[in-house]
C-alpha cells in the first residue's frame, strides 16, 4: 500500500467548504471524483483542515492510500488537474509518505491569512477574495489587539457553537500584520484552530481598530470566554489556508 500527500489550491467561493456535505458541492467531493476518473478506483482523501464555506486555500493538504504506486507524478498532476481546472481547484504537488502518515493529525503548524481591503471604492478584482472595509482602520490598534491574542489562552469567545474540538484552549504562535497601501494582511499561526476562530478574532480586531470598541472592551470580550460577547465574524471570502507544516 502507498500513502500519498497532495498540496491543494482552490477558490472556495462556490463551495460549501472542504468537507463532504449534503447541502452542496465540497472541494473534497470534486477531488475524489477526479481521482476516480484517472485511477478507476473510489478513493477517500483526508484533509489537513476543514475550511468553511467560501474560504480559500493556497496550501491545503490531504492524503490518500493506494494499492499501486504512482510511477509518473508529472503525468498524475497533469491528468487530475485537467478534470479539476474548471472548478478552480489545483493539485500543486504529490509526495509519497510513510504508511502511517496522517495529513490532519501529523500537522505541526497551520498558517492562515486574512485579507482586508481598506478603502471607500468597492472591490472589483478582489471581489470575493477580501473583506472590504470602508471605515479607516487604525493599524496600530490592530497590532495592539493582535498582540494579546498570541500565546496559550482559552479562546471560547471565538468558538462556533458547532465546533467539535475537545478543548477551547489553543496556542497562537504568532499573529503578523502587514499593510501596503489599502491592503492589510493578517497572518495567524497555530498547531490547530477552533471552528471560526480566525474569522471571529478578525471580527473583534475590526471592532477595535475602527473605534467600535475601546481596547478595554476588546480585552473584556476576549477574557469573557462567552461567544455572545464576540463581534460578528469576518466574512469567509477574506480567509486563506496558506500552509500546513509537518
Amino acid at each position: 500500500m502507498f500513502n500519498y500527500l497532495i498540496k491543494i489550491e482552490y477558490d472556495g467561493t462556490k463551495f460549501v467548504g472542504w468537507q463532504f456535505q449534503k447541502n452542496g458541492i465540497s472541494v473534497q467531493e470534486k477531488i475524489e471524483k477526479a481521482l476516480k476518473k484517472i485511477l478507476k478506483l473510489r478513493i477517500k482523501i483526508t484533509g489537513a483542515g476543514r475550511t468553511d464555506k467560501g474560504v480559500h486555500a493556497k496550501g491545503q493538504c490531504a492524503n490518500f492510500i493506494l494499492k499501486d504506486k504512482i510511477d509518473d507524478t508529472r503525468r498524475f498532476l497533469n491528468s487530475i488537474n485537467f478534470f479539476l481546472k474548471s472548478n478552480l481547484i489545483s493539485i500543486l504537488e504529490v509526495k509519497k509518505k510513510k504508511s502511517n502518515f496522517h495529513s490532519r493529525f501529523d500537522a505541526k503548524e497551520r498558517i492562515y491569512e486574512y485579507h482586508i481591503t481598506n478603502r471607500l471604492g468597492p472591490l472589483s478584482i478582489d471581489n470575493n477574495k477580501a473583506w472590504h472595509i470602508k471605515k479607516k482602520i487604525d493599524i496600530n490598534l490592530l497590532k495592539k489587539g493582535a498582540k494579546i491574542l498570541e500565546g496559550k489562552h482559552d479562546f471560547s469567545t471565538f468558538r462556533a457553537a458547532s465546533c467539535s474540538s475537545k478543548s477551547s484552549i489553543k496556542k497562537i504562535n504568532y499573529i503578523k500584520i502587514r499593510k501596503r497601501r489599502d491592503k492589510i494582511l493578517i497572518k495567524f499561526s497555530s498547531r490547530s484552530f477552533l471552528q471560526t476562530q480566525v474569522r471571529s478574532m478578525v471580527g473583534c480586531l475590526k471592532y477595535l481598530s475602527t473605534d467600535k470598541w475601546s481596547f478595554e472592551e476588546f480585552k473584556k470580550a476576549f477574557k469573557s470566554k462567552k461567544r455572545i460577547k464576540c463581534a460578528p465574524p469576518a466574512p469567509a471570502c477574506g480567509l486563506y489556508l496558506t500552509k500546513i507544516k509537518y
